[in-house]
C-alpha cells in the first residue's frame, strides 16, 4: 500500500526519475478530478488565473504541444508559445540566453521540449520559474509516461503486478526510459522488445526483462505499447529494411492472439502503420491510444495544477 501525498516535493517536474511513488499517485488521482471537467459544457475552471505560461518548442510536436496549450487554457492561465522558427534562436542565440530573456518577463511556468537532454534541468538550475520537461533529447518526457500510466489505471484499475510489454526503438524513446521509471517504481512488470542494435545497455539492472522474439514478449502481456523507430536521432545502420523490421517486431492480430485475453495496445504517436503496427490493431478493439491523446490534457492539468500549489493556486 503507497501512503498517500498531498503535494509534490519539487517546484520542477524534470522526469519520472525525480518522483516518488506517492506522488505519482497524487498526479494520477488529481487527473482523474481534472478529466471531469472536460466533460462539462464549460471547459474551464479559474484555478490559474493570473499565472502565464510558455510553452518553448525547439522540438516539432502535436500532441505534447496541443495538450499543453488546451490544459492552460482550461485552466485560464496566460499562455505564450514559442517556436525555434521566428525566434531569435534561429539567429544563433543561446538556449540560456533566450531562457533568460524570457526569464525577465516573469513567467510563472516554462514547458520546454528540446532536442539535448538535460535542457530543461539546465533551465531549472537558472531560472525562477517552474520548468516542465515535455521531452528532452533521449533522457525523458515524464508527462507522456504519467498519462499513459493513467489510461492503463483507467481501463486496468491497477499497475501493480501488470506485465506490460514495450516494443520497438528503446534506445532512442525518452518515451520508453520514463514508462520503466513509472512502471517499476508502481510495481509492474515490465518486458522490453527490440532488435539488438536498438536495446539500451543496462536494462537489467532497471528490472526489465529484454527479449528479441516478439512473441515471448507479448506472450499473457495485459498491456503492449509499442514505439516507432525514430529515424531522425539514427546515425549509421541499425536495421536492414522496414519491411524485415515489421516482419519481425509489427504489431498485428496474430501475434495478439498470445497476449492476455483483455490485453490493451498504446502508442505514444506518431504511428507509423505497417511499420511497427498493422493498422487492424491501431483501429482495432484492443487500442487505447485515442484515450491516451484525450487522457494528456488531464494528466497535464493535473500537473500544472500541482505544480503552482495545488489548493493554495485554487484559493487566489
Amino acid at each position: 500500500m503507497i501512503a498517500p501525498a498531498t503535494a509534490l516535493r519539487t517546484r520542477h517536474l524534470l522526469g519520472i526519475q525525480d518522483l516518488s511513488a506517492p506522488e505519482i499517485q497524487l498526479i494520477l488521482q488529481t487527473a482523474l478530478a481534472m478529466k471531469e471537467i472536460g466533460t462539462r459544457p464549460i471547459k474551464k475552471v479559474p484555478t490559474l488565473r493570473g499565472r502565464t505560461i510558455v510553452n518553448l518548442f525547439f522540438e516539432a510536436s502535436t500532441r505534447t504541444r496541443m495538450s499543453f496549450e488546451l490544459a492552460e487554457k482550461r485552466l485560464s492561465a496566460d499562455t505564450l508559445g514559442m517556436t525555434t522558427s521566428g525566434s531569435s534562436v534561429s539567429k544563433g542565440e543561446t538556449l540560456l540566453d533566450t531562457a533568460r530573456t524570457l526569464e525577465a518577463m516573469a513567467p510563472d511556468m516554462i514547458v520546454i521540449r528540446h532536442g539535448s537532454s538535460g535542457a530543461p534541468h539546465q533551465l531549472a538550475r537558472i531560472c525562477r520559474s517552474s520548468i516542465i520537461n515535455a521531452g528532452d533529447g533521449m533522457h525523458e518526457h515524464p508527462t507522456q509516461a504519467l498519462l499513459d500510466a493513467f489510461t492503463i489505471l483507467e481501463r486496468k484499475g491497477r499497475l501493480d503486478g501488470l506485465k506490460v510489454t514495450i516494443v520497438g526503438d528503446l534506445l532512442h524513446s525518452r518515451v520508453f526510459r520514463s514508462n520503466v521509471l513509472l512502471l517499476t517504481r508502481m510495481g509492474a512488470e515490465v518486458r522490453a522488445c527490440a532488435p539488438g542494435t536498438l536495446v539500451p545497455l543496462g536494462m537489467e539492472a532497471l528490472g526489465v526483462h529484454v527479449t528479441r522474439s516478439l512473441r515471448e514478449a507479448v506472450t499473457g502481456a495485459d498491456v503492449v505499447m509499442m514505439l516507432r523507430l525514430q529515424l531522425e536521432r539514427m546515425r549509421g545502420l541499425f536495421l536492414p529494411s522496414m519491411r524485415e523490421y515489421f516482419a519481425l517486431f509489427g504489431l498485428t492480430p496474430a501475434v495478439l492472439e498470445h497476449a492476455a485475453p483483455d490485453v490493451i495496445v498504446m502508442h505514444p504517436g506518431p504511428m507509423n502503420r505497417g511499420v511497427e503496427i498493422d493498422s487492424q490493431v491501431a483501429d482495432g478493439p484492443w487500442s487505447v491510444i485515442l484515450d491516451q491523446v484525450a487522457n494528456g490534457v488531464a494528466v497535464r492539468m493535473a500537473v500544472l495544477y500541482l505544480l503552482a500549489g495545488g489548493e493554495e493556486a485554487g484559493e487566489r
